[in-house]
């Protein structure tokens, strides 16, 4: 794809060959983690507790390193627009610089607090030991994983997303070839138990990153890096640190957010917890595709922004939060319809748990649409360098809205834990509301970061202001 089309091709196409590909690459590193517990899986039950209750601690950090690469996604998109490469190849080196410096920070915390970690989670003796194990490589392993997070909004803000699909393709393909080998042994290979599986990943990530270096310097696709670039510039670093870090706190919150509502339900018994958690692998799922148009709609929206492209910008923006929403509700129909049997795929012969999950699928199902309008008009905020906004409108959700009423539902009502289901829906539609009539006012379009001005700008501003959608009528 090349910018010409990002700019002025059909709206439609640009928007679905930038979302397809960070869809696949986004569902590529969620196997990932079903290629681990595929393998960790077949050493007991102890292996598969020490690798879980290491992820929300991995997935926090993690979460952080996702709201810096957010930050340089957008600023490289505007400046590529604006037609300004020293300036994409500039930002890209120090969003770079930014995000090594602080994955390496992280990474020593979190090698020196991991038995803390594990003390405060109350891990047990039997699983203490190999949770230790996994969860200090993980840390190791985060300048890798952060830097490849970089590299993918790199490519993202120059819309070449198809290229980190095949490089994530191959370490996948990989990792599930080297997790027995440093799970189970073979020949002059030790087995390693569950430290294999973190290890086998740690390897393969360093040589993705690797391959995108490589990349990056030979300068072929949209975005030459150069030594002299990685010269600390530390305007620009705040800058990025500014944008990024609103985004880190949002991600951290969603996933702390979600740690909450479990302790709630686990005061319903095991068979709620399993129903909740047969119920949100499909959630986490219907996920990808609304964070795939919300990263494309961030692109092309970020590219015509710095291009001047005002008007076109909020096409993009409406088409998208239409996209998204009849995607999503598309998807919640067939859910309504198929519950019990997508939920007997991951918890087969549980009666109970199937008919709990099933409830769980179909009150929250039918507000998907919501869920893809609102992210959809979040990756527009961002777009512009906006990214408290999408920040406070998380904290609101999860903790004003969702928290509060599944609470208040399930100890002061008659629902019980049919309470803590409807707090989904609710704070999903009104947070997704709340989100539509802020973008309907229209602010977002008079944003820019890079300081190019265009003429174009000041003859649409009164038309624009009248564009997106118009909620009153």
């Amino acid at each position: 794809m090349n910018k010409n089309e990002l700019l002025e091709g059909p709206i439609l196409s640009s928007l679905l060959k930038l979302a397809v590909p960070i869809m696949i690459a986004n569902l590529l590193q969620a196997a990932y983690q079903l290629v681990d517990a595929f393998w960790v899986g077949r050493l007991g039950g102890d292996a598969v507790a020490a690798v879980s209750v290491s992820t929300p601690v991995i997935f926090l950090m993690i979460a952080l390193g996702t709201g810096l690469a957010i930050a340089g996604s957008i600023l490289i998109a505007q400046y590529f627009g604006a037609g300004q490469q020293e300036m994409v190849n500039h930002v890209a080196a120090q969003t770079l610089l930014m995000v090594v410096t602080a994955s390496i920070i992280l990474s020593i915390i979190g090698y020196c607090l991991s038995p803390y970690f594990l003390y405060l989670l109350k891990v047990t003796p039997q699983v203490y030991t190999n949770a230790l194990g996994f969860m200090r490589i993980a840390f190791i392993g985060l300048v890798f994983s952060f830097s490849f997070m970089i590299f993918q909004s790199v490519m993202r803000g120059v819309g070449r997303v198809t290229l980190p699909v095949y490089i994530v393709l191959g370490t996948v393909i990989l990792n599930f070839a080297l997790d027995p080998l440093f799970i189970f042994g073979w020949n002059f290979i030790p087995a390693m138990g569950v430290k294999g599986a973190a290890l086998a990943t740690l390897s393969t990530q360093s040589l993705a990153i690797i391959i995108g270096f490589a990349i990056l310097f030979r300068g072929k696709h949209g975005i030459h890096l150069q030594l002299k670039d990685f010269k600390p510039d530390y305007k620009h670093i705040r800058k990025a640190f500014k944008i990024g870090f609103p985004s880190s706190i949002e991600q951290s919150m969603r996933a702390i957010g979600l740690t909450a509502i479990t302790f709630l339900i686990v005061h319903f018994g095991t068979t709620t917890v399993a129903s909740y958690g047969a119920g949100s692998n499909l959630i986490q799922l219907i996920m990808i595709p609304a964070l795939g148009l919300s990263m494309a709609i961030a692109t092309l929206v970020g590219q015509n922004i710095g291009a001047g492209n005002i008007l076109r910008a909020g096409k993009i923006a409406k088409l998208g939060a239409y996209l998204g929403f009849g995607l999503l509700t598309g998807i919640g129909l067939i859910a309504y319809a198929f519950a019990p049997h997508f939920i007997a795929f991951f918890v087969p012969n549980e009666p109970a748990v199937i008919e709990g999950g099933t409830t769980f699928l179909r009150i929250t199902c039918l507000s998907w649409g919501f869920l893809g309008l609102q992210m959809c008009l979040l990756g527009v905020f961002r777009a512009v360098g906006n990214t408290t906004l999408p920040m406070i409108l998380t904290l609101v959700s999860q903790w004003v809205l969702q928290f509060p009423l599944a609470y208040i539902l399930s100890h002061n009502t008659s629902l019980g834990k049919i309470g803590i289901w409807w707090a989904f829906p609710v704070s999903t539609v009104i947070t997704a509301l709340v989100t539509l009539a802020i973008y309907a006012k229209g602010d977002w379009k008079k944003k820019r970061l890079t300081g190019k001005t265009n003429k174009l700008i000041d003859k649409v501003e009164s038309e624009i202001v009248k564009e997106g959608f118009e909620i009153t009528k």
